[in-house]
């Protein structure tokens, strides 16, 4: 993931593909945060999502905080939402933080509903 992720590095966050999302998902202490709405997430969320949507972030970050030294993924339905929760992510301390590019399009594994 090297090059790829240094190219994509933004302001505190990295932008990766859905085919790095799967080296991400391998390790053991990973939140995966869908940041859509609950209607969005109840129709389709990759497994072991924890639901927070863009507008409850700032909010409900200390729902999270445990997870400020670790891996973060963090996606939206495009990538749009994903990128602002990704920037108040790192403005609030938490260390590393990856935005699914393309949002959950971009993602091939199979989806969990509620």
């Amino acid at each position: 993931m090297g090059f790829a992720l240094k190219l994509f590095r933004g302001k505190g966050y990295t932008t990766v593909s859905g085919s790095q999302l799967k080296e991400i998902l391998n390790n053991s202490n990973v939140l995966i945060l869908d940041v859509r709405n609950q209607n969005e997430y109840g129709r389709g969320h990759i497994p072991n999502a924890v639901n927070i949507p863009l507008d409850e972030l700032p909010r409900k970050l200390s729902q999270i905080n445990s997870y400020k030294n670790d891996e973060i993924v963090v996606y939206c339905a495009f990538g749009g939402r994903s990128l602002k929760a990704a920037d108040i992510l790192s403005k609030n301390g938490f260390k590393k933080i990856y935005n699914l590019s393309g949002g959950i399009s971009s993602y091939k594994g199979k989806l969990s509903r509620i």
